[in-house]
């Protein structure tokens, strides 16, 4: 399978980049530790800077493979970083990958999570040989609903993660973008 990696990507608000060192305390005081984020996201809450340091140094050092993708969604009018998007899965003998994302709640209700999901789409569609990308959300979780909904991603009865662990989907809403 051809695989780029997570490289730059520019959009008009935001730039979507690899994790760097310096993205701690943003992460930290922007999402990370925020439970109402990461419980939505379905991630542990961060709420030490030595906790925050050990996930950012795991991204990091994911970026030694082109399979890997993860990107810091960074606000262009203040720097920051707001949140993230990434393959959470991978499944290459089927070409397919599932996306997660998050964007702090003082970003949200900005289409930031749109505009991100949008760009990693074309990007990974014009980049690679993907032919689907899936994701989901958890039926109470309307906000990620929303983006979702609003995305060229249409529903869908499943995802591959639910599949390969025999599971129907119950409380969640799928949804998938093949390649054209």
């Amino acid at each position: 399978m051809h695989h780029c990696g997570t490289l730059t990507i520019d959009t008009p608000r935001l730039l979507l980049r690899r994790f760097e060192a310096g993205d701690l305390m943003d992460m930290l005081g922007n999402w990370a530790s925020d439970p109402a984020v990461q419980t939505e996201y379905g991630e542990p809450v961060y709420s030490t800077a030595q906790e925050a340091e050990g996930l950012l140094n795991r991204y990091i050092v994911g970026y030694s493979s082109d399979s890997f993708y993860r990107w810091a969604v960074i606000e262009k009018d203040s720097g920051r970083n707001i949140g993230q998007i990434a393959f959470c899965r991978v499944y290459e003998e089927l070409r397919t990958a599932e996306i997660e994302y998050c964007i702090g709640t003082d970003f949200q209700g900005r289409g930031y999570a749109g505009e991100a999901l949008s760009a990693v789409i074309g990007h990974i569609f014009a980049n690679t040989d993907f032919q689907r990308l899936e994701a989901y959300h958890r039926a109470e979780n309307t906000k990620s609903g929303r983006v979702l909904e609003k995305s060229a991603m249409h529903i869908t009865d499943n995802v591959e993660r639910f599949r390969q662990q025999g599971i129907t989907p119950e409380g969640e809403v799928c949804y998938c973008i093949e390649r054209s």
